[in-house]
């Protein structure tokens, strides 16, 4: 009997990626690396912030998520594969470290750099898992990352995880692939990308208010700002790496069949309530 792709079962190496993507995706707080690379508790809840600034980091972030995609992806087109995290994480910190020795006045530019260098980095891990950045569905998929970082106070994604939340996206993923597909080039005023950049905002909202937070804290400096940038890059990394892991292993295996075997995985590692329905 030949099975079909998506009856395959994953072999023991696939399997072993699958966990380390499910771990990944389900526990990986912002906060929690903040913590660590700062050495202490900070306190990131966006309402410390005035107003003004407030404001300024959120059209800031619309901003840095409809123009980075493509100047991102533009540059990958043609180079070969290799690790370029640790580049990616030197030029984060240095951007930080100009922030944090500016101060508050400069976080709103400084986050349209950060989250330029930070997709820039997202592609070449999408790279690395086998994805073709010419493909449209591939592109919107690096900005997808940016909405699996904003874990709650419970240190949940949302309630479901990660596939939950693919589901909650499918639909403006799908509208605004097609619109590249079609040669979409109005980036600001195209409906699909804008509805795709509001529901990828409001999530990534999260993660910039807790990073402009730790930023704007008294005394934070040169050196304190390179370290928030080292955390808010390393997050997204890793994130990146458990999406393009799932996506790889869906194109090997079918959609069900993985995310059947990563819902086990998720209940086994106690990420998911036991309880919980497929």
């Amino acid at each position: 009997m030949t099975l079909t792709v998506s009856e395959r079962r994953l072999c023991a190496s696939d399997e072993a990626a699958l966990e380390a993507a499910v771990a990944a995706l389900e526990r990986t707080s912002f906060a929690q690396r903040l913590t660590k690379v700062l050495g202490k508790r900070v306190a990131l809840g966006g309402r410390l912030l005035p107003e003004k600034l407030q404001r300024a980091a959120t059209l800031a972030t619309h901003r840095a998520l409809h123009g980075a995609l493509r100047v991102a992806l533009d540059s990958l087109k043609g180079k070969e594969i290799k690790d370029t995290r640790l580049r990616h994480r030197q030029l984060a910190m240095a951007t930080g470290a100009l922030g944090g020795a500016m101060g508050l006045p400069a976080l709103p530019l400084e986050l349209v750099v950060s989250t330029t260098i930070m997709l820039r980095a997202i592609a070449d891990v999408a790279r690395a898992e086998g994805e073709n950045l010419a493909n449209p569905e591939a592109a919107v998929a690096c900005l997808e990352v940016f909405a699996l970082g904003g874990h709650g106070e419970d240190g949940r994604i949302i309630d479901g995880g990660y596939i939950a939340l693919r589901g909650a996206l499918a639909k403006s993923v799908s509208d605004a692939a097609s619109y590249l597909a079609r040669g979409g080039a109005a980036m600001e005023s195209a409906p699909a990308l804008a509805r795709f950049v509001a529901a990828i905002s409001s999530r990534f909202g999260v993660v910039v208010s807790q990073k402009t937070a730790a930023q704007a804290a008294p005394l934070i400096g040169a050196a304190s700002g390179a370290l928030v940038n080292l955390a808010f890059t390393e997050h997204f990394q890793t994130l990146a790496r458990g999406h393009f892991t799932v996506r790889r292993l869906e194109r090997a295996y079918g959609v069900h069949e993985v995310r059947a075997e990563y819902a086990r995985i998720a209940r086994a590692a106690g990420y998911w309530p036991a309880a919980e329905s497929e």
